[in-house]
């Protein structure tokens, strides 16, 4: 039946990724993964969301880019069975007596990880079987609390704009004011003991807005003894971005919020330093911090280039179109 519903959906779809008339690869495997996951979501009633969502978070992780299409693996003892003396069997009768989790899921006789349909349709039958507390299915490979806020977020960014290719940028700062920056990271700070700068300072008159860099979700809107009045936002690289010393919020900025790049989440100030409200310590300025999440720790990297791809890119798209023709 699985076999039968491969050939009838997702051939096509296939066919279709790879006639991309653009003949760009990132979008026709955008529309290879997706085909991949609504046809699973088709057959098992699980949201196309969570998977992409699940394969996602395990690609952000990826020290290296895996090959084709699908990025998340079961752990071989999970897939071939515990007791099984070959972990990489791909026979089902024989992961099945020893209480593994492979299975054939597109009809060519072998539960092998290196096909897309077989690992989606296990994934899609354990979330299914986990209900609302799909991360739960899971748990093995990504049991923090951590892990599960940040899968439910990817989840309700492929929710709430229904596609993969979320990963535009723009500029952190409303480039119609005056703004100035350099390459502070690293730089020793002295207030609340020795440190050093995880950030780049953009220098921007009081009240500047601060825009979203990326797609993604609120995590923290609050206040911070260092940063003051901040605001920090995952994205799908399972990247947190840092914007503080802000003045104040953008309307309806709170955590669970789902931002657009480009959109205004808060203005530039001078707060920080100090108790709740403490302001003035310092120029006003947007601090802009960037962390990378591996699934054990979250450390900080320098932002400067980043910095200067957004707004290079933003330049780009800015420049007026030459006339081609009359």
């Amino acid at each position: 039946m699985f076999a039968a519903f491969v050939a009838a959906t997702l051939v096509p779809a296939f066919a279709a990724a790879a006639e991309n008339p653009a003949g760009e690869r990132g979008e026709a495997a955008y529309a290879e993964r997706m085909a991949l996951y609504r046809s699973v979501a088709a057959l098992t009633d699980v949201p196309w969301t969570r998977l992409a969502a699940v394969d996602q978070f395990a690609r952000s992780l990826q020290k290296k880019r895996s090959d084709g299409p699908i990025a998340f693996r079961f752990p071989p003892p999970l897939w071939a069975g515990p007791t099984n003396p070959d972990p990489e069997d791909t026979d089902p009768r024989t992961i099945a007596l020893f209480g593994g989790l492979g299975r054939d899921g597109d009809g060519d006789g072998f539960a092998d990880q290196r096909s897309p349909l077989d690992v989606l349709l296990v994934l899609a039958e354990r979330l299914r079987d986990a209900g609302n507390d799909w991360p739960q299915a899971v748990a093995e490979l990504y049991p923090s609390d951590k892990d599960r806020m940040i899968l439910k977020a990817f989840e309700a960014l492929y929710a709430a704009f229904g596609r993969l290719d979320l990963f535009d940028t723009a500029f952190v700062v409303d480039r119609r004011r005056p703004y100035s920056y350099t390459n502070t990271w690293g730089q020793p700070r002295g207030f609340g003991g020795r440190r050093f700068h995880e950030g780049a300072d953009i220098f921007a008159p009081y009240g500047t807005p601060v825009r979203s860099a990326t797609y993604g979700v609120v995590e923290v809107a609050g206040w911070n003894v260092y940063g003051g009045w901040r605001v920090g936002i995952r994205d799908l690289n399972n990247i947190y971005y840092y914007y503080a010393h802000l003045s104040g919020f953008a309307p309806g900025v709170r955590p669970g919020k789902i931002v657009r790049p480009g959109e205004v989440i808060g203005y530039v100030g001078s707060s920080g330093y100090g108790p709740p409200g403490t302001q003035g310590k310092f120029p006003p300025h947007l601090h802009f911090g960037m962390y990378k999440y591996d699934g054990r720790r979250e450390w900080a990297f320098d932002p400067t280039p980043h910095l200067r791809r957004f707004e290079r890119l933003e330049r780009e798209k800015a420049r007026p179109r030459e006339r081609t023709g009359p």
